[in-house]
């Protein structure tokens, strides 16, 4: 599978990448086979030099990093996520499947979008 991964710092406003969650998932994802497109606003150059390298493709856009996605997986909960387009989301992935690892997008709306949402923590 391929995974469209939505922030790599540890939290947003920030490039800061120390214990960032989004290494332990893609590293875990590699592992398993899988590849992935990341995007972050501020981290993709630390993630690069320090954390990730060429293990990963890095994408200039979110909608960039969605682009042949079999899944996104939200990391980081930056505000430009929050506000984008559900429906281009959808339309722009492979299959429309969500793993929303900060909750920021309101569980049945993504249903009814037409999406496979898993919250993480939620049901």
């Amino acid at each position: 599978k391929h995974f469209a991964i939505w922030g790599l710092a540890f939290k947003p406003q920030t490039d800061d990448m120390r214990e960032a969650p989004s290494v332990v998932l893609i590293n875990s994802l590699l592992e398993a086979g899988a590849t992935i497109t990341a995007f972050d606003p501020e981290a993709t150059e630390e993630a690069k030099k320090n954390h990730l390298g060429d293990r990963i493709r890095y994408a200039e856009s979110s909608f960039e990093a969605l682009r042949d996605a079999d899944a996104l997986v939200l990391v980081t909960e930056w505000n430009e996520f929050r506000h984008i387009d559900i429906e281009e989301v959808r339309d722009t992935l492979k299959q429309p499947v969500i793993f929303d690892g900060r909750n920021i997008f309101p569980p049945q709306r993504m249903r009814d979008a037409g999406f496979a949402y898993y919250g993480i923590g939620i049901r």
